[in-house]
């Protein structure tokens, strides 16, 4: 029987703004356990979450989801305004 994934955690009740590099790839924290946000460091080791991908398309500035609780992954749709 395969592991269930963990809930993600919430990392911050707001997006992070960065800086991308065009034809550099990121990897987002999903899982909401980094101590990189909102970029993966490894931690999601065992919970069943990945981090999600996203290669830069030109540099550019980018919000990035922090709750990871949004549904337009890896970017920020405002789902924190709704978290109690």
């Amino acid at each position: 029987m395969s592991e269930m994934p963990s809930q993600p955690k919430i990392a911050a009740k707001a997006p992070f703004l960065v800086e991308v590099e065009a034809s550099k790839t990121y990897f987002w924290c999903a899982c909401g356990r980094s101590g990189k946000q909102p970029f993966c460091d490894g931690s999601h080791s065992g919970t069943g979450i990945q981090p999600v991908p996203y290669k830069a398309d030109a540099n550019k500035k980018l919000w990035f989801c922090g709750c990871k609780m949004t549904q337009s992954k890896p970017f920020c749709d405002g789902a924190h305004k709704t978290l109690p």
